[in-house]
């Protein structure tokens, strides 16, 4: 019985170091993986409008995607002062934004 057992291992050992073996092992475990992951994808303009609504959770004003910033810098494209000034305000919303959500950290991070 010890003398079987014995074959069998050395029948397997001498099978795992075939490099065709190697690969069909690596091939079915790969899959095992890819089909045994729960990828939640979500596609198209569902998940655009779904990371818009994440960005614009809090009712801010200022633009928090990059259309947003496209846009609005064609608005203000001939005007300069507009454009600093607006530029200024929304630095200032997202100072309190910040402020708001984190007030732990604004604290340390502005008190000397």
């Amino acid at each position: 019985m010890k003398k079987f057992f014995s074959q069998i291992a050395e029948r397997a050992n001498f099978l795992g170091q075939q490099p065709q073996v190697k690969r069909w092992i690596a091939m079915v475990l790969a899959g095992f993986i890819l089909l045994g992951t729960n990828a939640n994808v979500v596609r198209g303009e569902n998940q655009v409008q779904r990371l818009e609504d994440i960005a614009h959770q809090q009712d801010s004003v200022r633009p928090k995607t990059t259309r947003e910033w496209y846009g609005e810098a064609r608005e203000t494209e001939n005007a300069p002062l507009e454009r600093a000034k607006r530029i200024a305000e929304e630095s200032g919303a997202a100072i309190q934004e910040f402020g708001s959500m984190y007030p732990d950290t604004a604290k340390s991070s502005t008190t000397p």
